[in-house]
């Protein structure tokens, strides 16, 4: 009979990504860096603990939308009135918050949880090329893709 082995939290290694939206397509992206703060690629992913890592993404107002998305696609919000609903296209968004589109890209992808809540905290978005998390020394990630050749 095998037995099965959990981390303390201290012993999980999180380790601190860069990664470089310019020119780069908003769901694809989104998936990386979810997959990232859950931990999903480490062997000692498990899915009720939070053993991902920290990410770091600069240039979030050069990510792309194919098709048509910039104009249909929506974004809405409710302020809890009675016809307060509040509605955005992808175009608005990105000239306003151009690090909304890509946080909400990612949250959407993360559990409705306090668990997928720590792990939104772990994002950090920027719309510029600079960022202040130099002291922890982020590793510039590199895209892995499944299918070669």
């Amino acid at each position: 009979m095998s037995k099965t082995i959990h981390r303390a939290i201290d012993e999980i290694d999180r380790r601190w990504h860069l990664i470089d939206a310019s020119g780069q397509v908003l769901g694809r992206l989104a998936t990386e860096v979810a997959v990232l703060l859950r931990g999903k690629h480490k062997p000692i992913f498990s899915p009720h603990l939070d053993t991902g890592d920290f990410v770091v993404i600069v240039n979030a107002e050069r990510v792309v939308l194919t098709g048509n998305k910039l104009k249909d696609k929506l974004y809405h919000r409710h302020s809890g009135y009675p016809g307060g609903l509040k509605t955005t296209t992808a175009e608005q968004m990105f000239r306003s918050h151009p690090t909304r589109v890509l946080e909400a890209a990612v949250r959407g992808m993360l559990p409705r949880t306090k668990l997928g809540d720590a792990l939104f905290r772990k994002l950090k978005v920027y719309a510029g090329p600079t960022h202040p998390h130099a002291s922890q020394q982020p590793i510039p990630f590199v895209k892995t893709t499944a299918k070669e050749g």
